[in-house]
């Protein structure tokens, strides 16, 4: 296993982080367990959690994996979906912060995170009043570092200068979207987190299963994100991705490299990604990511892979500085 430096807090981390997302939904308790242990054997000490993945209890499932290896792991879990009924249990109010932790940290039968997201962005809270409840729950040591999801770099860059001018504990760590299809991070928050010296986590690399090569042409399985979920059928709904979907699968093939562990391997290679999530909802799924450990993408594989999808344009959209 590669471990990586997790940004700038000096913090080492494998260089694949697993997602529970699947714990206690798609994968039950001796589902989860396995996964959880064969990512323990390869060397991952790197878990990633949410409140909401199976509405807590997905948290549950993994506090109890790690009750005898809680030292030994890198853990993150995240705040802002809904947990409940009530109006205000949602978002990145102080109020709900202070209330999200301490039920993360009861279902995780653990004092401290290691990184604690905001795992989206909330308009109606004040940003400064959002950075200085995680500031505060960084000086009682209930999480070690403050992150964030899904937030554009402009969001990112000014929490960075919030955080610097309010001298408040700032986010080391960022968790964007990233695969194959979508390369939208490539124009701004992958160049963002370098020159800051962020942690890198990206989410999705499979494109939500349609890099696998179980859709696309003639291949419409009756089960999966793409067929069972109208968030992911939405997002990967574009024409494009499926183009780009089945010249990746032929090329795949050629290089005798399973579609999956292929994806993988690409994220993995960005020199801004510390280590890309994979899930999984079961051994046989999880093996394909994990063999991505094994693959050694050079600088003009990647380049052929890259070749396959849209590269989005820069910044400024002058294709012509483009170098």
């Amino acid at each position: 296993m590669e471990y990586r430096t997790l940004g700038k807090t000096g913090v080492q981390v494998s260089c694949l982080c697993f997602g529970v997302m699947s714990f206690g939904g798609d994968a039950d308790e001796a589902t989860s367990a396995a996964m959880f242990q064969r990512c323990r054997e390869v060397g991952i000490n790197f878990f990633d959690a949410a409140d909401v993945y199976s509405h807590g209890r997905a948290e549950e499932i993994l506090g109890r994996l790690i009750a005898d290896c809680r030292d030994d792991i890198v853990l993150t879990s995240k705040v802002h979906g809904q947990m409940g009924s009530d109006i205000n249990n949602r978002g990145l109010s102080r109020r709900h912060i202070v209330m999200a932790v301490e039920c993360s940290l009861r279902r995780l039968g653990t004092d401290r995170l290691d990184l604690y997201f905001a795992h989206g962005f909330d308009s109606r809270a004040a940003m400064e009043d959002t950075l200085r409840a995680f500031d505060d729950l960084v000086r009682q040591g209930k999480i070690l570092y403050p992150a964030v999801s899904n937030w554009a770099a402009w969001q990112i860059a000014l929490a960075l200068g919030v955080s610097a001018r309010e001298q408040l504990a700032r986010f080391e760590c960022i968790q964007p979207m990233y695969n194959l299809l979508k390369r939208q991070a490539e124009v701004e928050i992958l160049p963002l987190a370098r020159a800051e010296r962020l942690g890198v986590i990206s989410y999705s690399p499979l494109g939500g299963g349609l890099l696998t090569g179980k859709y696309g042409g003639q291949r419409k399985p009756d089960q999966g994100r793409l067929v069972q979920n109208p968030l992911y059928a939405k997002r990967y709904s574009l024409p494009e991705y499926y183009d780009a979907t089945n010249r990746f699968i032929a090329y795949a093939e050629r290089k005798g490299v399973k579609p999956a562990t292929l994806a993988v391997a690409w994220v993995m290679s960005h020199p801004a990604i510390t280590a890309p999530i994979v899930g999984a909802r079961n051994l046989e799924q999880l093996q394909d990511s994990l063999a991505a450990l094994d693959v050694g993408m050079t600088p003009e594989w990647r380049a052929e892979v890259s070749a396959l999808s849209i590269e989005p344009p820069p910044a400024t959209d002058r294709l012509e500085e483009k170098t």
